[in-house]
């Protein structure tokens, strides 16, 4: 677990003052890229620590602090323990947050055990059982790590396929890990639970200089919500069933308008005007699809196929 790398980075430097990635690597047992990312991700987060080049350079706590992180405000100490406190199941983990919480200035102590408590994370959502990482992922965040190629097996809608792909990064989204990679037909995301066989190919490749994995993520998710939005519906709602009907169609509902009497109208969208008819017919009457007519032809159909199947129970 990530969480558990940046602890032990934050730990050995609190100990040594200064390191190289190379030795960081060496001590967590992990690739020479992997420690500069951990580094650099520490850096980032706004933990006082920053690379010094040349010979006799590495990275260092802002002020060389080797006993108490006295380079931490509170406000970071807080920040991590919030950030890692929640994820940290392994008890290896608990063990490394307990060490750093000693390791922390006298007056962060109270406050950084406090954030590391504040927060359960159960992943679990009501009646289900609680989800866990693909044994995958970790295959093929090795090879993102390390940069070498592999084959995979895949099946979609169109069927299975042998791809023989550039690994890029991982994607958690809701519990659903996503794979970005380059490959013959350009940069592709695939989903890991689509994904029927891993074969590494031991090639290694060259990572793109430009490439940013949240930057490209966010160009996906972009895209995704664009091609669920290309038809659109104006409908009328009681307000007291507002919140539902958000909860439903999530970012796709906007463009609302109180009108005073009890109700609103609001827009929302979904790839076909079909796929907004099913997801309003469960509604009956209880708001009123003003538009478009393609909207309102899809109802009309869908409550004549009910009626006529239903018709001897009523």
């Amino acid at each position: 677990m990530r969480a558990d790398r940046l602890v032990a980075v934050l730990l050995l430097l609190q100990s040594r003052g200064r390191v190289t990635a190379a030795e960081v690597a060496a001590e967590l047992r992990t690739s020479l890229a992997t420690a500069r990312r951990d580094l650099e991700a520490l850096s980032t987060a706004g933990i006082p620590v920053y690379p010094q080049p040349g010979r006799g350079g590495g990275w260092s706590l802002v002020g060389g602090a080797r006993t108490d992180l006295s380079g931490l405000t509170g406000d970071e100490a807080r920040a991590l323990f919030l950030t890692v406190g929640p994820t940290a199941t392994d008890p290896a983990a608990k063990a490394a947050l307990r060490k750093l919480v000693r390791a922390l200035p006298a007056t962060f102590r109270a406050a950084a055990e406090a954030a590391g408590e504040a927060v359960v994370v159960d992943p679990a959502r009501w009646g289900a059982a609680e989800r866990t990482r693909p044994a995958l992922v970790e295959r093929l965040q090795r090879h993102v790590v390390a940069r070498t190629r592999v084959r995979l097996t895949y099946t979609n809608r169109r069927g299975t396929s042998e791809r023989l792909l550039e690994p890029l990064g991982l994607v958690d989204k809701d519990d659903v890990w996503y794979l970005v990679a380059d490959g013959g037909s350009g940069r592709r995301t695939f989903r890991v639970d689509r994904i029927r066989g891993v074969e590494a190919t031991g090639e290694r490749f060259e990572h793109p200089t430009d490439f940013d994995l949240a930057r490209e993520w966010q160009r996906v998710v972009d895209e995704v919500e664009r091609r669920r939005a290309l038809s659109a519906a104006t409908v009328v709602v009681p307000n007291r069933f507002l919140p539902v009907l958000r909860e439903q169609f999530g970012r796709h509902c906007t463009d609302e308008e109180d009108l005073g009497d009890g109700r609103t109208r609001c827009r929302l969208a979904a790839p076909t005007p079909l796929d907004l008819a099913r997801h309003l017919a469960g509604w009956g009457s209880g708001l009123d699809v003003e538009g478009p007519g393609s909207v309102r032809r899809e109802l009309g159909r869908i409550g004549r196929e009910l009626s006529e199947r239903y018709r001897h129970d009523a």
